[in-house]
């Protein structure tokens, strides 16, 4: 009786456990509020995770870090509330990445990239912004799913290669900071 008991026991506590440490990693299109999940899952994140505003062709991931909820706003919209609820936070800052391919796509494939290219050149003003082809980004993407959670919200942008890609950095170390740190690290100790 006491060894069945401890068994339930353990299996509960597995099952308790699993579940917080699930956290931002719920099941593809769950989440009906994604303004809602954004803001769930922003505190538990930090350097090296990713929020992906992407659009409506972009697949579903099987790996397990990555999370998709569907967005009913517009792309520039969801890029926006991003940005927006990201810079609210202090603790994190995005790094902001968009698809090469995106400068090349003509208005006669893509009717109305050019005003998306407009407006979304507008929204990221004065931020700098790493253009890599698409197939880069996806790399880092994955490679960063092995090892921490991102979040994709998925629009019903119907025009190709307008993801937005945010990958997180720390909001109070810089990169300057982090060199200065690490050589002198490597510099020689003078005691």
């Amino acid at each position: 009786m006491i060894i069945k008991m401890t068994r339930y026991c353990v299996l509960f506590a597995l099952g308790v456990l699993s579940a917080a440490v699930a956290g931002c990693g719920s099941p593809p299109g769950r989440g009906a509020d994604w303004k809602a999940r954004l803001r769930e899952c922003l505190p538990l994140y930090g350097h090296r995770n990713w929020i992906v505003v992407a659009d409506s062709a972009y697949p579903a991931q099987s790996r397990a870090g990555i999370e998709t909820v569907i967005s009913g706003a517009g792309q520039l919209a969801a890029v926006q509330e991003a940005l927006t609820q990201i810079a609210s936070a202090r603790h994190v800052r995005p790094v902001v990445y968009t698809d090469q391919e995106l400068e090349f796509v003509r208005e006669e494939d893509a009717p109305g990239i050019s005003a998306y290219r407009q407006e979304l050149g507008r929204l990221l003003k004065g931020r700098e912004v790493k253009v890599l082809p698409h197939e880069q980004i996806i790399s880092r993407l994955d490679e960063a799913g092995e090892t921490f959670r991102v979040l994709i919200i998925k629009t019903g942008m119907t025009l190709p290669y307008t993801s937005v890609f945010l990958q997180l950095d720390c909001g109070y170390w810089t990169p300057e900071a982090e060199q200065r740190l690490r050589a002198s690290m490597a510099a020689p100790r003078k005691d």
